[in-house]
């Protein structure tokens, strides 16, 4: 599973809406609203590099009201919890 950290930033007046809309998006599995320099955090899981593209510029940088992204990669995961285990359930190999 890879995963992707994808700051986003947006028109002020649509950040409710693009984070709807972000959400729907297959292989986004959160959005995040914070504080900071970006207005949402999304995380995007997929299985193949190739899909990163697929979720990343034709998805979440074409939603309106999107108005930059900026996307770290994640090597390593650091956790007490079994994310692969829990993103796995009822996925088909």
């Amino acid at each position: 599973m890879l995963t992707a950290i994808v700051l986003i930033d947006t028109e002020a007046d649509q950040i409710p809406e693009v984070a709807t809309q972000v959400t729907n998006l297959r292989g986004v599995s959160e959005v995040y609203s914070v504080t900071g320099k970006a207005d949402l955090v999304a995380m995007v899981r997929v299985r193949e590099h190739e899909t990163l593209a697929d979720v990343i510029a034709d998805g979440i940088s074409k939603v309106p009201g999107v108005v930059r992204t900026e996307t770290l990669i994640a090597f390593r995961a650091y956790s007490n919890v079994d994310l692969e285990q829990a993103f796995a359930l009822g996925l088909d190999d």
